[in-house]
């Protein structure tokens, strides 16, 4: 049960960049098959990341032993307050909805927003949790995530995208405490 838990949070965590970005693309307006497309695009990314990470942590931990939860859980309060603070320094969404116009540029897009979530894999791969489980928690958080961002963006303002941030940052930094103080 702690590891479902611990999926369905990270997941959520993690799954909040694609709720924000694709808050900013929902305000521009776009088809639904672009929605889609993005949604499908943003949320295999938000998988593949974590899950290459979660390879690299499993080997970590081997090497780590008893430790690696520590180094583990330092790496997501890191990520969390890196999130945190990107959040108050990014100012305009419109990059985002520019990176989506393009298969490449789509591609870039969810790239870019998934980078940070090799880290977080690498996190979770300390704990050993199960990497198919993993899949289809992320999988299926991030894919919903981005489509419900696009569709409520068309009602919210663009100051929900840095809030989603911030909630974001903070999830990370309390599981990773968590993780640390060995609850988790």
């Amino acid at each position: 049960m702690k590891e479902i838990l611990t999926l369905v949070l990270i997941a959520l965590s993690i799954g909040l960049d694609n709720f924000a970005s694709s808050i900013a693309i929902g305000l521009s307006g776009i088809s639904k098959k672009d929605k889609l497309k993005i949604a499908l695009t943003f949320g295999a990314f938000e998988t593949l990341m974590p899950i290459i990470g979660l390879f690299a942590g499993k080997q970590a931990a081997q090497f780590l032993g008893s430790k690696a939860h520590v180094v583990g859980a330092t790496l997501l309060v890191l990520t969390g307050l890196y999130i945190l603070i990107e959040g108050l320094r990014k100012t305009n969404a419109h990059e985002t909805i520019v990176a989506t116009k393009g298969a490449g540029r789509l591609l870039l897009a969810g790239l870019a927003i998934s980078i940070d979530n090799l880290i977080v894999g690498f996190s979770l791969g300390t704990k050993k949790l199960s990497i198919p489980l993993a899949i289809i928690i992320i999988g299926v958080t991030s894919v919903t995530l981005a489509i419900a961002g696009m569709e409520v963006g068309k009602r919210l303002s663009s100051k929900t995208e840095g809030s989603s941030e911030y909630l974001s940052g903070i999830i990370l930094i309390v599981i990773g405490l968590l993780i640390g103080f060995g609850i988790l």
